[in-house]
């Protein structure tokens, strides 16, 4: 290819002024066992906005983590992908200089993505990988929940917050296995989180959704928290009416959780340490979830086209000038059941 160049949402640092300016940059080469893709949407997570207010990465950084977008090139090792394949990938925007979703190519990893079934749309498709593995991380890495498909039958597991996104992959991931699921919503999402096969749906501004949690499922030892606020992780806790249980929060480093049921073991999920490679974010469990992540991947392209599962709700933007108004659209909290995303 002789035009190397990629266009870029580059995050800028000038003093204490943080701004998004898109530039022209380097097109990044795919490594032996990634493929290069040229990106059609992108979709916009919590953590993309978060990094950017706190500045996490530093000046020159491209952040985004989920896109899809079709196959230019492939690295030397990489047979499950072919060029001119559409794909769903999952990148850890920021932390590379120059690698990024929010931006013309990106690299994505042959086994942490997935070609997209032709049933659904690129704008649905690029809401999947992130959402879902953080959902799959949490509820099987043995570093969570670390929950037993063979002791599925009869088991359940609590999601607080099944109408977020990764709450609504939470309740179909956990259904695919075998698991009931129960979780809290807000009574508008409820049909939605019905519909997305969760067995029992709660107000959870209800006074008395704990009383009723523990009517339905007295021996619920095991829950994820998808919302990872002080009072979500307390709440979810006191659901374990017979003593402390196993709780898992999308918070990193266990944030939020110091008042939770005493006793409580408590883990948070890392999507990150899904990528086989060495990162800078202390001691995981790279291998481990690499291997459980792939399995993830595997079954994406067949869950997606049979309807067993069912991808979020896309809000879609033009452009990434249009980024800084989704970013907006999140600090003032006005996201709900759905998930912006950006046609390029």
């Amino acid at each position: 290819m002789a035009d190397q160049t990629n266009t870029a949402l580059i995050v800028r640092v000038s003093g204490q002024t943080l701004t998004l300016s898109k530039e022209t940059i380097q097109r990044p080469s795919p490594a032996a066992n990634q493929v290069l893709v040229k990106i059609s949407h992108v979709a916009q997570n919590p953590t993309d906005v978060q990094s950017f207010d706190g500045n996490a990465f530093g000046d020159g950084v491209v952040l985004g983590c989920d896109f899809v977008g079709k196959v230019v090139e492939l690295g030397k090792d990489v047979t499950r992908l072919a060029r001119g394949d559409i794909v769903a990938g999952l990148v850890w925007g920021g932390e590379i200089k120059g690698l990024g979703a929010y931006s013309q190519y990106c690299v994505a990893d042959e086994r942490i993505s997935f070609k997209v079934p032709k049933s659904i749309s690129n704008e649905h498709a690029c809401t999947v990988p992130l959402a879902s593995a953080t959902a799959w991380l949490a509820l099987f890495s043995k570093g969570c929940l670390d929950l037993d498909h063979s002791q599925a039958k009869g088991t359940s597991v609590l999601i607080w917050g099944g109408s977020s996104s990764v709450g609504l992959y939470a309740i179909q991931l956990a259904s695919i296995c075998g698991f009931d699921v129960v979780t809290t919503c807000s009574p508008k999402h409820a049909e939605l989180v019905r519909s997305h096969v969760a067995k029992h749906v709660f107000d959870y501004k209800d006074e008395k959704v704990i009383e009723k949690i523990h009517g339905i499922v007295p021996d619920l030892k095991d829950a994820f928290d998808t919302i990872g606020v002080v009072e979500s992780s307390t709440a979810a806790s006191r659901a374990f009416r017979t003593g402390p249980g196993n709780l898992c929060t999308v918070r990193p480093g266990k944030a939020n959780t110091q008042n939770v049921l005493s006793g409580t073991h408590v883990t948070d999920v890392l999507v990150w340490t899904a990528f086989l490679k060495d990162h800078s974010y202390g001691d995981f469990r790279w291998l481990e979830d690499y291997e459980l992540n792939s399995e993830l991947f595997e079954n994406l392209p067949s869950w997606l086209e049979n309807g067993t599962l069912k991808p979020s709700k896309p809000k879609v933007l033009s452009g990434l000038d249009a980024v800084p108004v989704g970013f907006q659209e999140h600090r003032d909290r006005k996201i709900s059941a759905y998930k912006i995303v950006y046609e390029l």
